[in-house]
C-alpha cells in the first residue's frame, strides 16, 4: 500500500523559506514512470498545482511560481522536498503531496495517492 505524508513546520515569517518533505512508504520515488507533485489549497480557494519531480529526477514548476520554488529528492528513495523562499502570507495554504501515475509513453492516469496534508501559516 502506497502511503504519502508531508512533514514541516506549520507557521512562516514572512520573507523566510518554507521547507517540506514528503515521505514516501511503499514505493520509491525513482520507480518509472511516476511523478511526485507538491499541490496547495489556500484558504477559501481552489488547489493549486506547485510543481513535481520526475521519477528519473527531472523538476518542472508551476509558471506562476517558479522562480521562488525548488523540489529535489537528493539520494533519498522515498522522500522528495518542497523549498519556497520569500514566503508571504499569501502562501498561507494546506500544502499537499501526490503521486501522479504516468506511462512510458506519456499517458497521465492523474493524481492516485495523496497525503492529508500540511497546514502551513505565514504571518509576522
Amino acid at each position: 500500500q502506497v502511503q504519502v505524508e508531508e512533514s514541516g513546520p506549520a507557521l512562516g515569517k514572512p520573507s523566510q523559506t518554507l521547507s517540506l518533505a514528503c515521505i514516501i512508504t511503499g514505493d520509491s520515488i525513482r520507480r518509472s514512470f511516476y511523478y511526485w507533485n507538491w499541490i496547495r489549497q489556500p484558504p477559501g480557494k481552489g488547489l493549486e498545482w506547485m510543481g513535481a519531480i520526475t521519477w528519473d529526477g527531472v523538476a518542472n514548476y508551476s509558471p506562476h511560481l517558479k522562480g521562488r520554488l525548488t523540489i529535489s529528492r537528493g539520494t533519498s528513495n522515498n522522500r522528495f522536498t518542497l523549498q519556497v523562499t520569500a514566503v508571504t502570507p499569501e502562501d498561507t495554504a494546506v500544502y499537499y503531496c501526490a503521486r501522479e501515475d504516468r506511462t512510458a509513453d506519456g499517458v497521465n492516469y492523474g493524481l492516485d495517492y495523496w497525503g492529508q496534508g500540511t497546514q502551513v501559516t505565514v504571518s509576522s
